[in-house]
């Protein structure tokens, strides 16, 4: 048990410092340039969540706490719908000082609450997972502000889609991992993986500013 243990936490070890060792890699599906076409709008959607391992992470914790539930599956589809409405508000112009902050501290706040594996009802869950995705959708809307109606439709498909097959992958793992080893450690374990990502973010962004 001990070896299967150091396995996952030696690659979350080094998640967390591929993270620390190239922040700029996190936002930029186009090199940074605004998407024009229905290609470029797609696959923008489909990459900026996984290239950006603060948001790969959190949808990652969505699926692993979803994995708690029977509605699991509702509850994950639950986060990609306010994460789209997040994206909605940004595209209508709202701002929120310091999202990326926020952004990095709700990671380390979904790896926590994973880590307790304390008992949540879905309606909480639900809550939890509404106001994480609008935050993390006004964060994935920067990206596509501004855009054409074509490559806008289309980065929001992208969207939508990649995380919720990242979502229900998770979930489906998560409850694989709990059905094998009939024992919490598992998602501690990627929970702690996943706080580590969040702080990992957090140091990034307010270190330039010291």
């Amino acid at each position: 048990m001990r070896r299967n243990l150091r396995i996952p936490s030696l690659l979350l070890a080094s998640v967390v410092a591929a993270v620390a060792a190239e922040p700029a890699f996190a936002h930029h599906v186009m090199g940074g340039k605004m998407p024009a076409t229905f290609g470029q709008g797609l696959l923008s959607g489909l990459g900026h969540p996984v290239i950006g391992l603060d948001h790969f992470a959190a949808v990652v914790a969505i699926g692993c706490l979803a994995s708690l539930h029977a509605a699991g599956v509702r509850l994950a589809l639950g986060y990609v719908l306010a994460m789209m409405a997040g994206v909605a508000v940004h595209l209508m112009g709202a701002t929120l000082p310091g999202a990326e902050l926020w952004v990095a501290l709700s990671v380390i706040a979904l790896g926590a609450v994973l880590m307790t594996r304390r008992a949540m009802s879905a309606a909480a869950a639900l809550a939890l997972f509404a106001a994480v995705g609008l935050l993390h959708g006004y964060a994935l809307g920067e990206s596509i502000y501004g855009a054409e109606q074509t490559p806008l439709v289309a980065y929001l498909i992208g969207l939508a889609v990649i995380q919720g097959a990242i979502a229900v992958a998770a979930m489906s793992v998560a409850r694989l991992l709990m059905r094998r080893m009939a024992e919490a450690a598992p998602l501690r374990l990627i929970g702690a993986g996943i706080s580590g990502i969040g702080l990992a973010v957090f140091v990034q962004q307010i270190v330039p500013a010291v």
